[in-house]
């Protein structure tokens, strides 16, 4: 099967096709040129959306990203931003092997095609110019062979009439026979332009056009050829992604297997824990022990004629304590006195002894501390008004370990920096020193002590914070006691509190500190002694302390130390970070913790009950 022999007279409608399969090629292209446009698109939104839900850094969402579940959507997106990638590949790999080659082909396909007909059309011209020159010369011929008969037949005529002279019939003679040389000439050139034009037409119908259509053919196929190609290419180029968009896609699968509950839950736990104890029960309050008193033997005047206050405690609070003394819990600071209206002067009345029952229970249930009066106020106004403390002293025990931690990790990778940098000087400088033309060795030494300098501050600044995790870590597992300690203070049953400003647990700072209950309540059972517990009496000293670092207590509250000052301790930290001090009988407070070394006396801790 050939064009050449099978559409000989087809050139104009195979000039169409070939032209309607090059556009057929230029659609396949745009069609591929408009995938890679979309695959750019896609894998741009994919990116662009990956982005928009990745976690901002330095805030909060990326401390979320701790737990499995955020871990495992997190890996998602980062396999989203891989297999967006993987579209992009495809985009480049159609761009640079279809449609750039496509393209240069298409342009290669018209030069070949324009080429092969115009040699067709220059064959059609030579057979047009012999058919024209074959009509030339046969339109002579014929025209020739007439002349030629109108001038025998007028010679004839001539030779006929007698009335003719000699002259005129030679003269018709010889005008005929120059008519029929024309003729003759004109037959010979007819034929010979006849054998030309016929061995012009077979070498056009058998040799030219064949040959002509048989390059169009070969191109044509070609052409399909290349368009099979291509496809099977484009097939190819998403085949060779499949394989890492599918370890995209398991990735995403494992990122979701490797979700866990349970670490999770823990995670809250770590997250969130205070490291108090919760409050124990509530003792019940018996309204009826006045109304029983008033007619038992141990009366009021009977305590009266003893001339000796009788203090009891009820629950499991059975230590002897003087009046408005607190008992085993530090006050707020300053301590303040029992006001003049606190101090009972006689004995009351049960509603005016006792506080409702659901008022304690709502003061349990809530977490947050109760600022009762202006003071304790104006101590958590300074609190959110000012910096946060740089020993965490306002988080809770185990919130304040965590943060301490982090802090010493952190100075601990400067230190190593600093350290490698100081390594790389020193390496420089023995450089230097066995070749002196590479620089000065000197010129290194003041970058070498500010580096030391620098690691010996990042050192101490480790130490300190080492110091106070080290004191929080120790304390920590003492927490079930005081915690006890703080769930029977409802325990007793007594006389009127005194100011509730008084016992607000806080410290100094207004930081967040374990919130004091309800201060065990003291029964005082005479009235003449009002005048004897207008002061506190000075609690006693249990051990002395050294001061490790200068502290300005300007806070209320407060005392302020000197480095190396020894001082006496009064009460010890009960775990919000604050030991209370004194230096002379004038002048006591609070001050950090970690800010001394205390050194308690065994002999005095029985002075923790304030006997």
């Amino acid at each position: 099967m050939s064009w050449g022999t099978e559409l000989w007279d087809q050139f104009d409608n195979l000039e169409k096709h070939t032209q309607w399969g090059i556009d057929i090629l230029e659609k396949y292209i745009k069609f591929v040129k408009e995938r890679t446009e979309i695959e750019l698109n896609y894998a741009k939104q994919l990116r662009n959306l990956s982005k928009k839900y990745q976690p901002k850094k330095n805030s909060k969402e990326e401390e979320e990203y701790r737990y499995t579940a955020c871990k495992a959507f997190l890996s998602t997106l980062n396999e989203m931003n891989d297999y967006a990638g993987q579209h992009e590949v495809i985009s480049e790999n159609m761009t640079s092997q279809i449609t750039v080659e496509l393209a240069r082909y298409v342009q290669e396909l018209k030069q070949e095609r324009k080429s092969h007909f115009h040699d067709g059309r220059k064959a059609q011209q030579q057979i047009e110019t012999c058919w024209k020159q074959l009509e030339s010369s046969k339109r002579r011929f014929e025209r020739d062979c007439r002349e030629a008969d109108r001038a025998q037949q007028y010679f004839e005529k001539m030779d006929a009439d007698i009335n003719v002279t000699k002259a005129d019939v030679e003269k018709a003679r010889q005008q005929a026979q120059t008519r029929h040389q024309m003729a003759d000439d004109s037959k010979a050139d007819y034929s010979s332009y006849l054998q030309k034009f016929n061995h012009e037409q077979h070498e056009y119908y058998h040799t030219h056009i064949p040959n002509i259509f048989q390059k169009i053919q070969e191109m044509e196929e070609r052409r399909i050829v290349r368009i099979g190609e291509s496809v099977k290419t484009y097939a190819e180029l998403d085949r060779q992604v499949i394989p890492i968009i599918g370890k995209c896609l398991d990735g995403i699968v494992k990122a979701a297997e490797s979700i866990d509950p349970k670490n999770d839950s823990q995670l809250v736990v770590e997250a969130y824990k205070s490291g108090f104890e919760p409050p124990g029960d509530i003792e019940f309050e018996d309204y009826t022990q006045p109304m029983k008193r008033t007619v038992s033997d141990n009366s009021l005047s009977n305590s009266r004629g003893d001339g000796k206050p009788e203090l009891k405690f009820g629950g499991k609070s059975k230590g002897k304590l003087w009046p408005f003394i607190k008992k085993n819990k530090p006050p707020p600071p300053p301590p303040a006195s029992a006001s003049p209206s606190a101090v009972p002067n006689g004995p009351q009345s049960p509603k005016q002894q006792k506080e409702p029952l659901s008022h304690r229970f709502n003061e349990f249930m809530t977490s947050k501390p109760k600022i009762h009066c202006f003071r304790s106020l104006k101590r958590g106004l300074s609190l959110k008004l000012g910096a946060t403390p740089e020993d965490f002293s306002n988080l809770p025990p185990e919130q304040r370990r965590k943060k301490l931690q982090q802090k010493v990790d952190e100075l601990n990778k400067e230190i190593q920096k600093e350290m490698d940098q100081r390594d790389a000087i020193t390496k420089m400088k023995d450089v230097y020193l066995k070749n002196p033309q590479m620089g000065d060795p000197a010129s290194l030494d003041h970058k070498l002590a500010e580096v030391s300098q620098n690691i010996e501050k990042l050192r101490l600044e480790a130490q300190k914070f080492e110091a106070w995790l080290a004191e929080v870590e120790g304390r920590l597992p003492a927490r079930s006691e005081q915690s006890r300690r703080q769930s029977g203070l409802y325990d007793t049953q007594s006389a009127p509190a005194v100011n509730n400003c008084a016992q607000d647990r806080e410290s100094p700072d207004g930081s967040y500190t374990e919130e004091q209950s309800q201060e065990s309540e003291v029964k005082v059972l005479a009235t003449d002694f009002d005048d004897e517990f207008d002061d506190e009496e000075p609690l006693p000293a249990i051990g002395t302390c050294k001061a490790l670092y200068t502290f300005e207590g300007q806070n209320e509250g407060t005392i302020s130390v000197v480095e190396g000052e020894t001082l006496y301790v009064i009460e010890e930290d009960k775990g919000d970070g604050w030991t209370r001090i004194r230096r002379n009988e004038d002048e006591e407070g609070y001050v950090p913790t970690s800010y001394v070394e205390v050194y308690l006396d065994k002999n005095a801790k029985g002075a923790k009950t304030y006997i």
